[in-house]
């Protein structure tokens, strides 16, 4: 069954923000508080993964695969990064397809040259904008729900002209969700916004380009929804970090700040309640 959260969200034209999840952690907690989308990360899951940095070294089949565990673990709508597509025209099909098969809600496809780069890193080098509206033609024609979400990452070479072309481009090419990355002001986000029908997205990368507004900002400004790829994972390094130091220097295991979570409540989070249900009915909870 096709999950239409993520379009019934959009069709109210009411802003909404997304958080990323970097790990299946990151994933039951934001089940626990209640988001009903979540956005898996290529930057964050290749990292807590493989260890590696978003630099298109990570390929389709891993990626796909964190995909379908983030959605077999989580109860939310997925938006899933997919880069580049991993190719050229044949592998955006297959991606697409693999994607969606997994139970993705939305794919989001940049026009970076591959091997791609974190979108607030240096030295992007972007495809032709026909090139990829070729790639954007192709995900349309292939997928058969799934929302399907063009990225650009002009602004660094092309400037806001550029990016504004580019777009343009790709809603002409059937892009259902638009994604201006690597926005530097204010100003930029209001021209983006004021330019286009479609749903535009911001992304607000901790640490990244793009000025980090409130959500009533990035509401009246016009965006769609607004993803926060970083926030828990750089939340959860910095927490880890001050609770190992604490560790290492006074020996303390039980910190209170950071606060320790409930193991019990995080067990039952993470599916413990139907494994000691199990154990109960097969008589194997001596």
């Amino acid at each position: 069954m096709t999950d239409t959260r993520l379009r019934d969200k959009l069709a109210t034209k009411q802003f909404f923000v997304v958080p990323g999840v970097q790990d299946m952690i990151a994933a039951v907690v934001a089940d626990r508080v209640g988001f009903d989308v979540v956005y898996g990360t290529g930057y964050w899951l290749t990292a807590s993964a493989y260890g590696l940095p978003d630099a298109g070294i990570v390929g389709y089949s891993q990626m796909v695969d964190r995909m379908a565990t983030v959605k077999r673990t989580s109860e939310a709508a997925l938006i899933a990064d997919a880069d580049t597509g991993y190719g050229g025209l044949l592998n955006v099909h297959h991606t697409v397809r693999g994607y969606e098969a997994v139970g993705v809600s939305a794919i989001q496809l940049e026009d970076q040259e591959f091997p791609k780069k974190c979108g607030h890193t240096p030295y992007k080098r972007v495809v032709s904008a026909e090139d990829m509206a070729n790639k954007v033609r192709v995900a349309v024609d292939a997928r058969e729900n799934m929302l399907v979400i063009a990225r650009t990452d002009a602004r660094q070479s092309e400037g806001l002209d550029g990016t504004l072309r580019r777009l343009e481009a790709y809603a002409k090419a059937g892009a259902d969700i638009l994604f201006p990355e690597a926005l530097q002001s204010e100003e930029e986000m209001r021209t983006v916004c004021a330019e286009f029908d479609q749903p535009v997205l911001v992304n607000i990368a901790n640490g990244g380009l793009t000025p980090p507004l409130n959500a009533s900002v990035l509401a009246e400004i016009g965006f769609a929804f607004g993803i926060y790829p970083s926030l828990t994972s750089l939340v959860a390094a910095s927490a880890m970090e001050k609770a190992l130091i604490q560790l290492r220097d006074a020996g303390e295991g039980e910190p209170s700040d950071p606060e320790v979570f409930d193991f019990r409540t995080f067990c039952g989070m993470i599916g413990f309640e139907d494994v000691w249900a199990f154990d109960r009915k097969w008589g194997q909870a001596d």
